[in-house]
């Protein structure tokens, strides 16, 4: 997946709308950084990582996670990232359902939780053929699924944010959760990869 072409024209309008905001005295670019640096500063992949250990590690916790994703991470204190409040909807995978997410409209994220969207997330590319053809994307990305698994994909918009509970590797029960942790990857919290 390749967003070359996709990600300049992002990074063009994004240019122009902060020169915009400087030209006009709305904003000025050293606070404008500062602004996006506050925000970016807890925003990680090990924050949605460590969500999904403690859902490896404490069913009641992986219960609430599913019924209720925004008040089980802020029990870690987390919040799914943005703006605005976004519902989060954490979504399982199984042996019998594997679950990507992506934005079809734009780049919407859980940017709290997973950090910054990699620009392949964000590529025309991977937002139109993953709804059409979700199993031939995977396959790009190297995950290739038993024919019997069915995929779901959850398309995440300005309101609501999606994040994949990846399965529990086998022969991981010895594991604490902070070794867990360390074994799930941004691309497992997205669907695109398995842990």
């Amino acid at each position: 997946m390749s967003g070359d072409h996709s990600d300049a024209l992002i990074s063009r309008r994004v240019r122009r709308l902060e020169t915009l905001l400087e030209e006009r005295g709305i904003v000025g670019g050293a606070t404008l950084d500062e602004a996006i640096d506050a925000f970016l500063s807890g925003a990680s992949p090990a924050n949605g990582a460590h969500v999904v250990a403690r859902a490896w590690t404490d069913p009641d916790f992986r219960t609430r996670l599913l019924a209720d994703a925004n008040a089980a991470v802020a029990e870690l204190g987390y919040a799914s990232g943005g703006v605005q409040p976004q519902r989060l909807r954490v979504v399982e995978n199984t042996d019998r359902v594997h679950n990507v997410i992506v934005c079809t409209l734009c780049s919407c994220y859980p940017l709290g939780l997973l950090g910054p969207s990699p620009g392949w997330y964000k590529s025309e590319a991977y937002r139109s053929r993953v709804v059409r053809e979700p199993r031939a994307v995977l396959e790009e990305f190297g995950l290739t699924l038993p024919a019997d698994t069915g995929i779901t994909v959850w398309d995440s918009t300005s309101e609501s944010r999606y994040m994949v509970l990846p399965r529990r590797p086998a022969g991981t029960d010895g594991l604490d959760e902070k070794a867990l942790a360390a074994l799930v990857t941004r691309n497992a919290l997205i669907g695109t990869a398995a842990v």
